[in-house]
């Protein structure tokens, strides 16, 4: 099975990291499509004297990187392909089947760019890419080509310029190659949408390399007319346009901002947030011995539990039976997510002692698995990882043999925060992809597809149980959400949870289904057929939802 993704603009970092871990785990073919920001890459044989300026100081990095080739450029408007591919009849990586897989990519990219409109394009003896004006005596190179082959599957690929700033390759010997220059399809009058050059690449792969089947998704193509700027309150210290307008105005600019996401993204219709429930969305309110024991428990220490904060339909039952997940990182968060009703307004500093308390709970309530998730916190330059470490300590520090589930923001995409967390050893690491990748503007902005597989393949490649949760009913069809399942099989998840959207207010997104129960029942079937080790599905099911049995079998406790 092929299956190609345009993942939007990604750092170039994680999307290594995606690749090798779907190089590593995953049985099936992939295309990744992405844009970087301001890169420069070298192989290991790289001549770093081609590096012609220091990279900082024009705003962009270096990254040595395990594929053949020179230094390059990669950067807004240029179109990066990753295929990872086991490549029929071949076991080795050696020289001859190197070629060979060259000159299918340069076949393939020939084909693209004379499907938008530019067939003067073919190959250069001795150069490696695709060039306009080949048998010229100045020919330009238009497309990028640098790959690894190992054990007969691929990683790395090619890069096309299609409205490319080129001044930034004057800043270095483009693959070593003095004599010829760099064009784009903007630099030879050809007006594309990195839209359309997408859809043909993605049409020229399946014809390529999708033989045994494929499937594909997209997020959402930023255009100019639309404005999909992140309207959180504390985005990376920013300050929302909207953060001073009176509560009223800003609700119904959030909710006309989310309006015009949903339309880009194809959703038009919603149900009335007054329609009434089918019967299996119902939950049932118990106000329960146990429910009362917690909570008297809790609410003296001043902790907040995401159950409350987030209005879990399943507060009466979890907590009837001892069970919560403790929010730390204080109760504002950063993002404002469409879906959530966590506050967002401006972040009060970390409470120290918050680690100490949440222990004392544990303690207290008796916990044999305890699950710890936060706000996001942009703000801080950890993204709040310090608070999850502090937390993991204080409580193995009373509890030593207690399970405890991680359930993170994905702390930037920074790598370090995430490491520092993952050398604590939390038992379960869960972060949420959340919905489909063509809805992820619309769901969560200021977050994405691309990051959330990364922040997974990381986990897992550290050697981590891994986890994480959908959510329906937003606009996805039954399609895509069993893509966005095979997605995150491919990254090594061992547990998923799927339950229906609520909507908390009507200034959040509406509700575009009820998902049938049956429907729940088959996801879960697919999910496991794909490798995903537990799959909890259903119409009320959080990603919190029967968290320690979930994870008792996969950690071999009792």
């Amino acid at each position: 099975m092929l299956r190609v993704r345009w993942l939007g603009r990604v750092a170039y970092q994680e999307s290594v990291d995606l690749q090798r871990q779907l190089f590593n785990s995953s049985s099936d073919d992939h295309l990744l499509l992405v844009e970087h920001e301001h890169v420069f890459t070298g192989g290991p044989n790289a001549n770093l004297s081609n590096l012609l300026i220091e990279p900082t100081s024009v705003g962009a990095s270096y990254q040595s990187v395990d594929r053949g080739g020179d230094i390059t450029y990669h950067g807004p408007g240029q179109l990066t392909g990753y295929p990872i591919l086991s490549l029929p009849g071949r076991r080795g990586g050696g020289l001859a089947e190197t070629r060979a897989y060259v000159s299918q990519l340069e076949e393939l990219l020939i084909s693209v760019l004379a499907d938008v409109g530019l067939p003067n394009c073919g190959r250069v003896n001795g150069y490696p890419g695709v060039w306009v004006e080949p048998d010229s005596a100045s020919p330009q190179k238009i497309a990028a080509i640098g790959v690894r082959l190992s054990r007969g599957r691929t990683m790395h690929g090619f890069a096309v310029n299609v409205g490319t700033d080129l001044s930034w390759f004057d800043r270095i010997i483009p693959c070593g190659i003095s004599d010829f220059g760099i064009t784009s399809m903007q630099d030879q009058g050809l007006e594309v949408s990195m839209e359309k050059v997408v859809k043909a690449v993605t049409r020229r792969a399946i014809e390529t390399w999708g033989d045994n089947g494929h499937d594909q998704a997209n997020v959402v193509f930023r255009h100019p007319k639309t404005d999909l700027t992140a309207f959180s309150n504390s985005q990376h210290k920013q300050k929302s346009a909207i953060e001073n307008m009176p509560v009223v105005l800003r609700n119904r600019e959030t909710t006309e901002r989310r309006r015009r996401r949903l339309d880009d993204a194809g959703v038009t219709k919603g149900l009335s947030i007054t329609q009434r429930k089918p019967p299996w969305m119902k939950a049932h309110i118990d106000l329960n011995d146990g429910y009362r024991r917690l909570r008297s428990t809790l609410h003296p220490m001043n902790l907040a539990t995401v159950c409350e904060e987030a209005g879990c339909p399943n507060i009466y039952e979890c907590w009837g039976e001892g069970t919560a997940t403790f929010m730390i990182n204080g109760k504002r968060c950063t993002r404002a997510c469409g879906f959530c009703l966590v506050d967002t307004r401006k972040p009060e500093p970390r409470d120290h002692d918050e680690p100490r308390r949440v222990a004392e709970a544990v303690t207290a309530m008796g916990l044999s698995h305890v699950v710890i998730t936060a706000v996001a916190r942009d703000d801080l330059d950890d993204g709040g990882s310090l608070g999850f470490i502090e937390t993991v300590n204080a409580i193995r520090s009373r509890v030593p043999d207690i399970a405890i589930e991680t359930l993170i923001p994905d702390f930037g995409g920074q790598l370090q925060p995430l490491k520092a967390l993952l050398s604590e050893g939390p038992d379960v690491v869960n972060h949420n992809l959340e919905t489909v990748a063509r809805l992820q503007r619309a769901v969560r902005p200021n977050a994405g597809y691309a990051r959330s597989l990364t922040v997974l393949a990381r986990a897992k490649a550290h050697g981590s149980v891994t986890k994480s949760g959908l959510i329906v009913g937003l606009g996805e069809s039954d399609d895509e959400l069993t893509t966005a399942l095979a997605d995150l099989a491919s990254v090594g998840a061992d547990i998923v949870t799927i339950g229906q959207y609520l909507r908390p207010t009507s200034a959040h997104l509406p509700v575009h289904r009820w998902v049938q129960p049956k429907t729940f029942e088959m996801w879960a079937d697919k999910g496991r057929e794909m490798g995903i080790r537990h799959v909890e599905a259903g119409p009320l099911t959080r990603s919190s939802y029967r968290a320690s049995a979930a994870a008792r079998g996969l950690l071999g406790t009792p």
